[in-house]
């Protein structure tokens, strides 16, 4: 370059400087009083060349604004063949926001498929641990896959044990099904306690992410692989349904605002590749990913779209009332149950995977005559069930599982189609529903508060069991597997791990056989 050149160019920059406002400008070399990457990294959302990675900075992670001073500031980003970093095969520079709470969201691109890598983020002096992350198979491929079911992460209920063991497993992703968070306040006398009132704004919400991400053993797990991750109802509001909440005692417009605070921070502190909206109040999540042509994960949300409950959201043995079979009423949404079909029709995966948040398998809890059913899960909305088991039968007839949460649970279910579907009467899909990693304190071995006659009338329920733990499945185009872990206590830590019983699916079979 011209001497000349270089000095217009030096010019032209103080020009811009100065027409700057501070609080636009990036911080190239950030000087940090303490580790500014806490909250550590994690991956997610694999395809066969990309994968996102995250983090965000936060020195004081359960302070406003997670201490940090204003100041947009960069952030670089490697992607290496080794954990020393001696082979880096992609690296680049984010700029972390206030707006955004100094969260990082790369879509790493160009990868090869099928293959693990490793990654971290440095600030200046300031790095982050080593993540690993992997890409998913190319698309004719039918590598074997072998993953981990999570959900519903009570903070104060107990020890993330469940994580500790999980992170030794050999698995290529992770599955959380909701409730990553709780927005409930502190309650005395419980192992741990949250750190304020019932959350309801964005700092709040931000805070509450802090606090949960501050869990070592959650850090190891988001570390081992990537995850695919939805929501469910703490995330925002226990049992809310579209922009009703709890207790009625919002507005639809405070609700929205309440939703969109909420929505935010979880984008913010999850590793998620979602489309850009208008409103934060209306982030679509629903999203399709494949593991080559083995499975095909349709990541639901039967949140944010649903009809409202009726005869009351009490989660079990609630008589069914007036309206409650009423066709128009749905638990996901006009859009999302023709996206679903359209899916599932198209698909030539050899597993249709459903990531699904409450449970599909139609229990009556009142044993005898009478009938008592959840409201809150798939049973509350009987015509909506019904026209998700027409879609099952027709394109996924028993190629297709459904992985829940919320129940706080293991349940191993067995699912007819309705008597509308051409399969009527037949089994078509097998659910498998996750426990808690620590919603519901310690558990025990049976659901004790259920008289045994609710299980033997039950004829589809197959298992259950009401430890926390998490569920490994394996899968190859001719079978899937599902193994439930479970740990004996989390109300302190250290808790060993047993595995307290095995499934198998056969594809295109019906019917599901312990091993």
């Amino acid at each position: 370059m011209l001497r000349r050149d270089f000095l217009n160019d030096i010019a032209r920059l103080a020009a811009m400087t100065a027409i700057v406002p501070n609080d636009w400008r990036v911080v190239l070399r950030p000087r940090w009083a303490d580790d500014p990457i806490k909250l550590v990294i994690a991956s997610g959302d694999p395809t066969p060349s990309s994968v996102m990675i995250w983090t965000r900075l936060a020195p004081r992670p359960l302070e406003p604004e997670g201490g940090m001073v204003g100041n947009r500031t960069a952030v670089n980003w490697e992607v290496a063949d080794d954990d020393a970093f001696a082979r880096v095969v992609k690296r680049g520079r984010a700029t972390a926001t206030p707006e955004l709470a100094y969260s990082i969201h790369v879509d790493v691109t160009g990868l090869e498929p099928d293959r693990w890598y490793f990654y971290r983020f440095t600030s200046m002096d300031a790095t982050s641990a080593v993540g690993r992350l992997r890409t998913a198979p190319a698309d004719l491929a039918s590598s074997p896959l072998r993953f981990g079911v999570v959900s519903c992460q009570h903070y104060e209920q107990g020890q993330y044990t469940a994580y500790q063991h999980l992170s030794r497993e050999e698995i290529d992703l992770v599955t959380h099904l909701g409730d990553y968070i709780y927005e409930y306040g502190p309650t005395a006398g419980r192992v741990r306690l949250h750190d304020g009132p019932e959350i309801q704004t964005l700092t709040q919400y931000r805070n509450r992410y802090a606090l949960y991400k501050s869990d070592a053993l959650l850090q190891q797990a988001h570390a081992r692989c990537p995850w695919i991750l939805t929501w469910d109802d703490h995330e925002v509001d226990n049992n809310y349904a579209g922009s009703v909440g709890e207790n009625l005692m919002e507005s639809d417009e405070q609700m929205r605002a309440r939703r969109a605070a909420a929505y935010q921070a979880w984008w913010e502190h999850q590793p998620v590749r979602a489309p850009r909206v208008r409103s934060w109040a209306d982030l679509n999540i629903v999203r399709a990913l494949s593991w080559g042509s083995l499975a095909r994960f349709h990541v639901l949300d039967s949140r944010q779209f649903r009809s409202d409950q009726v005869c009351g959201d009490v989660y079990n043995a609630k008589v069914p009332c007036e309206n409650w079979d009423n066709p128009s009423r749905t638990l996901l949404g006009d859009a999302q149950e023709r996206w679903l079909a359209q899916g599932m029709q198209t698909s030539r995966a050899r597993w249709q995977v459903l990531a699904n948040q409450t449970m599909l398998g139609n229990v009556d809890y009142l044993p005898g005559a009478d009938t008592g059913v959840a409201m809150d899960s798939w049973s509350g909305y009987p015509s909506a069930r019904a026209r998700l088991l027409r879609t099952i039968a027709q394109h996924g007839a028993n190629r297709s599982v459904v992985l829940t949460g919320d129940n706080h649970a293991n349940w191993v279910n067995e699912i007819r189609a309705p008597a509308t579907a051409a399969a009527a009467g037949n089994y078509v899909t097998a659910e498998f529903l996750g426990t808690s990693i620590s919603s519901g304190g310690d558990g025990s071995e049976k659901l004790t508060y259920f008289p045994e006659a609710v299980f033997t009338e039950n004829t589809g329920v197959k298992w259950h069991n009401a430890r926390r733990g998490y569920m490994v499945c394996e899968v190859t185009p001719a079978e899937w597997r599902t193994e439930f872990r479970t740990v004996p206590f989390v109300s302190k830590p250290d808790a060993p791990v047993e595995t307290s019983t095995r499934w198998r699916l056969t594809n295109g079979r019906p019917g599901i056989q312990q091993e």
